[in-house]
């Protein structure tokens, strides 16, 4: 204990009591009109007094109300935030997932493209035609060839074609008697 080091703390000195009598002072006897005037300035300090004290606790409770009001406004905007953040991120994350399956079904459309292109090639149509279903090329000896005339053989048609319209039976009428 002798390494502490002690040092003055402020407002520890106790407190002073007064004496209830003053040994210099004479007592002076009091008079009760005097008393009830002190008494009446007391109680309408203190009335004061107290009313100040009503005011100062109501600033003070409105102050502690303005300032839970203020601290849940600030909690119910951070919620806020943090709630459109959230969703942000989702739909973010929603984009990604359906760019990847975009993605995913472009490279089969370009790999159904290319068998496609493949299966039309006339070497694999004529390997298929093979395989498959037994054909076989023609010969020379199945070939047949015709000679035909530089004639033309197509007709042209002299006659006109006359389109009739389906009329009703009133329009019929009217045609019969105009006509």
């Amino acid at each position: 204990m002798a390494g502490r080091n002690y040092s003055y703390q402020y407002e520890t000195s106790p407190k002073k009591l007064k004496p209830e009598y003053d040994s210099n002072k004479k007592m002076k006897p009091q008079y009760k009109k005097k008393t009830t005037a002190k008494k009446n300035k007391k109680s309408t300090t203190s009335k004061k007094k107290q009313e100040e004290m009503k005011k100062q606790k109501k600033a003070l409770a409105k102050a502690k109300f303005g300032i839970i009001w203020k601290s849940v406004l600030l909690f119910a905007i951070l919620f806020l935030v943090l709630f459109r953040n959230s969703e942000i991120s989702e739909s973010f994350s929603k984009i990604q997932s359906l760019k990847a399956e975009i993605t995913a079904i472009q490279k089969e459309n370009d790999q159904l493209e290319i068998s496609i292109q493949n299966s039309l090639n006339i070497n694999n149509i004529e390997k298929e035609a093979k395989e498959l279903l037994g054909m076989q090329k023609l010969t020379n000896k199945q070939t047949i060839y015709i000679n035909l005339p530089k004639k033309d053989y197509v007709e042209h048609r002299a006659e006109e074609v006359s389109i009739k319209e389906e009329k009703n039976f009133f329009k019929n009428i009217i045609d019969k008697i105009f006509h």
